[in-house]
Formats: structure tokens, C-alpha cells, sequence
């Protein structure tokens, strides 16, 4: 079965990335907890301040869907992010190929 990777781009409101950040740190530690997601990375943009970026590697889309039904951590994280953000992440779904340094 293939590996399922994930890139989410979360946009914040105006001087709200560092707090959004902090809030967020919660969610990856959440993600020790969830079988079958390999990599949970956080990201902040070099190029724009208010620019957020996940990569994500799951072991299947089982694991990809378990994720997306939400954390305690999520789920907790939710009303703290509250208009801090600027609308939903940006998601794309990609089929891992090859990798350095990640299980292929």
C-alpha cells in the first residue's frame, strides 16, 4: 500500500503566527500518539510572516482519514486558534514515490 504525504498550508491573520505556532506545537506532540502517521512536521515560512506549512507522512489512507477525524489535541486546539487564522488550511494529498531520509 502507498504511503500518503501531506502538505497543509495554514495562513494567519496579521502578527498572529508566533501564537498560532505555539498552539499548534500541541497538535504535533498529539500526533506521537497516532498510529500510522510517520512524520508530523511544522514549518514557518521564510519568505512570509503570517505563513505556516505542514508536511505529513502517513503509513495509508486509513491512517491519513483516522488523523483527519481529529485529535484530543486537534480537537482542544480548535477554540484556541479561533480568529487567529485566515480561513481553512490549504491541503494537498500526494502519493510518497521516493524519499531521503523518510520511509518510502
Amino acid at each position: 500500500m502507498s504511503k500518503v504525504a501531506v502538505i497543509a498550508k495554514i495562513t494567519t491573520v496579521s502578527g498572529q503566527r508566533d501564537e498560532v505556532v505555539e498552539i499548534l506545537r500541541d497538535v504535533v506532540r498529539g500526533a506521537d500518539a497516532e498510529p500510522g502517521t510517520l512524520v508530523y512536521a511544522m514549518n514557518i515560512d521564510k519568505a512570509d510572516a503570517d505563513v505556516i506549512w505542514f508536511y505529513e507522512l502517513y503509513t495509508d489512507d486509513d491512517a491519513f482519514a483516522a488523523h483527519g477525524k481529529g485529535s484530543e489535541a486537534m480537537k482542544a486546539a480548535g477554540p484556541r486558534l479561533a480568529g487567529k487564522t485566515a480561513g481553512r488550511p490549504e491541503i494537498t494529498v500526494l502519493e510518497l514515490v521516493a524519499a531521503k531520509g523518510l520511509p518510502a
